[in-house]
């Protein structure tokens, strides 16, 4: 183990950030010689980055923090390829409107955790359309291609898993490897980039990556890779019954962001919070020694603190009070998802089950219905007894809302306008 322990490294390392490291030892001496450019690649699939990816982005806040310059690369250019790592079908080919309109989507999160500029430590986004449209593919062919082994690239786990399984791979898709080298290898040269992180699902393409930098201009490049993040009881990170849990405040309002953090697992808040906040690694100590039920006063720490991350300061203290309100003093709280529906529909009346949808309490009428049935759907703090049920112009309480709920902790308002 390398003595000069790199303040990154170091706190890295403490709140579990690292899985594997491409080289250990030379990467601490070139941290140690000064500032060092790092990346981490995201593609423009959604127009919001999710909680899978948030490790990779509190990693390139801590490099951030810790004097170095980070390069936030988006695959503009990858995008359009489709990266076949964890997935069993080919990713819907997007057209060029979407990817910048997704693009400029993703930005808006990004300036929540990173400060951008033209400092030497500020970070700096990057569209890798920018030299990718334009390889010309025979000469790209025989500069890039031929570095690769067919053999083992039918050994990464994104190509390999899709065979066993006997799911199509596309020749598209069994390229993202190579463009994903490249990418290293043009950050090196364009931006003098010395290291890629990103999850563990990635470690095969970073080091094919660091390989093509040595072969091709005998550059030192460097990976680095966060560990898989489940939850104690096994589940993958991020996971809900609703779907991903979103960064972007227009796909998961912040108060559903809070509330994703609060119903974290008991033993999973210490490790949550030294992932996922910027709080002392002491504080992190005190919070985790809690026990009983004084463990949720650390999970309102933790969601709080996710919650300022993501959206702001002010919308996670919102959301902290609009909880209190909601749970410790029985209202509303003007900042739970709410749901605007004609006056004249209500008038009418609308089934419960179509609200309890429309709300994005349940993901389908048919988890509605089942939700009813099992006691857990409540309308103004009442059980929902039949899956029949209106709701009525006479359901709208005196603060103009009518309020739906499904179990204890998830609440939504209807809104007539």
């Amino acid at each position: 183990m390398s003595t000069l322990r790199s303040p990154f490294l170091a706190a890295a390392e403490a709140r579990g950030y690292i899985h594997q490291i491409t080289d250990r030892t030379g990467l601490e001496s070139r941290l140690a010689a000064g500032p060092v450019v790092a990346y981490v690649g995201y593609d423009c699939t959604a127009d919001s980055l999710h909680i899978g990816n948030l490790v990779s982005v509190m990693m390139l806040r801590l490099w951030q923090k810790s004097g170095h310059k980070p390069i936030v690369l988006m695959g503009g250019g990858t995008t359009k390829v489709g990266d076949p790592s964890g997935k069993d079908e080919m990713r819907r080919l997007l057209s060029d409107d979407e990817i910048a309109a997704n693009m400029a989507s993703i930005r808006r999160s990004f300036d929540r955790f990173l400060a951008f500029g033209d400092g030497p430590a500020d970070a700096v986004m990057v569209n890798n359309a920018d030299w990718l449209d334009r390889l010309a593919y025979i000469p790209f062919l025989r500069e890039v291609g031929r570095h690769f082994s067919v053999n083992r690239m039918l050994t990464q786990d994104s190509v390999r898993l899709r065979l066993e399984r006997e799911q199509p791979l596309s020749f598209l898709e069994f390229n993202y490897m190579v463009l994903q080298s490249y990418d290293f290898l043009e950050l090196a040269r364009r931006r003098d980039c010395a290291v890629q992180m990103g999850g563990s699902d990635q470690w095969g393409n970073i080091v094919m990556g660091v390989e093509l930098g040595r072969r091709v201009d005998n550059r030192t490049l460097y990976g680095l890779t966060s560990p898989l993040i489940t939850t104690a009881s096994g589940a993958k990170m991020g996971k809900t019954a609703q779907g991903a849990v979103w960064l972007g405040p227009h796909r998961m309002p912040p108060y559903d962001y809070w509330q994703f953090w609060r119903n974290t697992e008991d033993a999973d808040v210490g490790r949550f919070l030294r992932l996922f906040t910027d709080l002392p690694l002491d504080q992190i100590a005190r919070l985790e020694r809690l026990e009983g039920s004084a463990i949720n006063e650390a999970k309102q720490v933790l969601a709080t603190e996710a919650t300022a991350l993501c959206h702001g300061r002010e919308a996670a203290d919102a959301a902290a009070l609009t909880a209190r309100r909601v749970f410790a003093e029985g209202g509303t709280g003007e900042e739970l998802p709410t749901v605007e529906v004609p006056r004249a529909d209500l008038e009418r009346g609308i089934a419960a089950i179509e609200l309890l949808a429309l709300s994005g309490l349940a993901a389908s009428k048919g988890e509605a219905r089942r939700l009813i049935k099992q006691g857990g759907a409540r309308l103004n703090d009442r059980a929902i007894a039949a899956e029949t049920q209106l709701v009525g112009a006479a359901d709208i309480a005196a603060d103009g809302c009518i309020k739906l709920s499904a179990g204890r902790k998830r609440h939504a308002l209807v809104k007539p306008v």
